[in-house]
């Protein structure tokens, strides 16, 4: 999950990118699969964040899924104080995505079984 920050991914995520890509050669992220998923208070919910992310995952070779996405625009309205996500519909898409990703990893691990 990543929050927007000045239409981004916040520096400190980058950073982690690029430190499993350390030393040259030996990069930790190569042909692993991930969802991504971003909260921001503005209305567009981090799809420019995530769009950047995507770029980066694309340059360490990392199987992004591509739907569904999910985006928590007004993120200041679906989660308590303590940081618990409040709003049902929110709470599905989040199910729709992980119940996703688990199939996405099950089609790539079989392709790496077929080769």
């Amino acid at each position: 999950m990543t929050a927007e920050y000045n239409y981004s991914v916040p520096g400190v995520l980058k950073n982690a990118i690029d430190w499993g890509t350390q030393p040259h050669g030996d990069n930790a992220w190569d042909g692993k699969p991930a969802a991504i998923m971003g909260a921001s208070n503005s209305i567009v919910g981090s799809a420019r964040a995530q769009y950047h992310l995507r770029q980066v995952l694309v340059a360490v070779n990392v199987h992004a899924l591509n739907r569904p996405e999910v985006l928590i625009g007004k993120a200041a309205e679906k989660f308590a104080q303590d940081g618990s996500l409040t709003d049902e519909p929110t709470a599905e898409r989040i199910r729709q995505l992980l119940a996703a990703l688990v199939q996405w990893t099950r089609v790539l691990q079989q392709g790496r079984a077929d080769d």
